[in-house]
């Protein structure tokens, strides 16, 4: 049984709080008067973070009405949502009702009834001192709710049964159902289930549907509805293979990144490390030489998962933002390894790289798969060495990039050749650039360090008794 969609226009302000840097002075529509001047009284028009709920209640408190244990629960320090967007809230204050010789100067916060007390970007009590003048407006900026920084709970220690929908509900309903239909009504009959549970994972707050273990593989159309009250959003299709992350607005559902919820400071470097190195640092030099740490550079910030790749990422710091700074940036791995100049640029943006062992480059990351680009093919090389050390026996071992011929000691020449009257031992070997380091010896403890070569060559060299020289051809 298939419902149809029901659908009315709610815009729904998204707040851009977590932008790294300022490019230009912008006035965003969360940021306009949202409500009516009132004579005599002060109005606070307050932005407050992305995911407060329209259900929530929250309460302004100070000295200048006795504190949170006073003012919440009092309607006079209640705050009201505007009609027309979650992100902004408003109160109007009559001074008359202050303690007195109390303003809103001596300091005030905010406080939420599901989430918390109001903290900082950094998790910090916050005190606001604007005052605006009667029958006046002023705009407060909520950052953060004390939840968003409780100890992010991990979805794997709850028993879930089959896999769970997480789903960041702005929607708007009171009450949210889940029906399903295709394969099989698995949620039974309209309007479905309510949500199993809800969750917090890394400071978002979800409510999930356990989709039965049972169900595993059926492919299937959900439809979020208000429990049979009159609204529903449209269908959307999964097959039960996996976990999935939702945000329902008033007019949908789309898929979410719960990676997306990171905050980075400053512009971001995110490389998709293809390399093999076992560790990775970034240095960068230009305007400012060793800009975030001496060689070998900074380490990661973290890894981050966008569009299903996980990316090792850099965070260049908000110092370093929007000062016009040009830098080259090295990826290397700390021991002998280094892709020189990734990219050079001036610090206005994030950068997204694919990382090999031989290279880098920038790429898009809206339509980047990992490995889509044709990895070099290894070709046949030969080195030729020219054997006077009068050694019973004569191998080549190299390290490097791989180990070119093997575990020690190496390899024994798999032939020999004749050129312009001198005989060479050959040596096959497949590279793609990687570098080497040559080490001759006769294996029975004579050995010496030759030469350091780049595998994408032919080589002639004279072997001596205790030193080794390229011979040019």
């Amino acid at each position: 049984m298939k419902k149809f969609k029901i659908s009315y226009l709610w815009l729904l302000m998204l707040l851009p709080l977590m932008g790294a840097c300022s490019k230009e002075d912008i006035v965003f529509d969360v940021e306009l008067p949202r409500f009516e001047l009132r004579p005599g009284y002060q109005l606070l028009e307050v932005i407050v973070p992305q995911r407060t709920m329209p259900t929530d209640k929250i309460y302004i408190v100070g000295e200048f009405n006795g504190g949170k244990d006073v003012a919440v629960g009092d309607p006079r320090w209640e705050l009201e949502k505007a009609h027309d967007t979650d992100a902004k809230w408003g109160i109007y204050l009559n001074p008359e009702d202050f303690l007195e010789g109390k303003t809103l100067a001596d300091g005030y916060t905010f406080y939420s009834v599901e989430q918390g007390e109001e903290r900082s970007l950094d998790n910090q009590p916050v005190a606001h001192t604007e005052s605006p003048a009667l029958g006046q407006r002023t705009n407060v900026i909520v950052y953060r709710w004390a939840d968003y920084f409780k100890e992010p709970e991990n979805p794997g220690e709850i028993d879930h049964d089959g896999y769970a929908i997480y789903v960041v509900d702005n929607s708007g309903y009171e009450q949210l159902s889940l029906y399903a239909w295709g394969d099989a009504e698995v949620f039974g009959g309209w309007p479905g289930i309510q949500p199993t549970g809800e969750t917090t994972i890394d400071g978002v707050k979800y409510k999930y549907f356990d989709t039965g273990e049972a169900n595993e593989g059926l492919n299937i159309n959900l439809i979020f509805n208000n429990n049979n009250n009159g609204s529903q959003l449209g269908d959307y299709n999964v097959t039960l293979d996996q976990d999935y992350y939702l945000e329902l607005t008033a007019d949908g559902v789309v898929p979410y990144d719960p990676s997306s919820n990171i905050p980075h400071d400053g512009y971001t470097l995110y490389v998709s490390d293809q390399s093999g190195w076992e560790e990775l640092y970034l240095y960068m030099w230009g305007d400012v030489n060793d800009l975030n740490g001496a060689w070998p550079g900074m380490s990661p910030t973290g890894t981050q998962v966008i569009n299903g790749v996980t990316y090792t990422y850099f965070d260049f710091g908000k110092d370093n933002c929007d000062k016009g700074l040009t830098e080259h940036l090295i990826l290397n791995n700390g021991n002998g390894k280094q892709v020189d100049d990734v990219v050079v640029f001036t610090l206005d943006r994030d950068v997204y790289v694919e990382l090999t062992a031989t290279s880098a480059k920038e790429i898009d990351p809206s339509d980047y798969s990992p490995g889509a680009t044709e990895p070099e093919k290894p070709v046949s090389y030969n080195l030729y060495i020219e054997n006077n050390t009068g050694w019973n026996e004569f191998h080549v071992y190299a390290y490097g990039d791989k180990e070119a011929f093997g575990g020690w000691p190496g390899a024994t020449a798999s032939s020999t050749k004749t050129i312009d009257g001198v005989e060479y031992l050959v040596f096959p070997v497949e590279g793609a650039g990687e570098v080497e380091n040559l080490i001759f010896t006769d294996n029975a403890g004579i050995q010496y360090d030759a030469l350091q070569i780049t595998l994408d060559k032919d080589y002639y060299i004279r072997a001596n008794p205790e030193s080794a020289e390229l011979i040019n051809k």
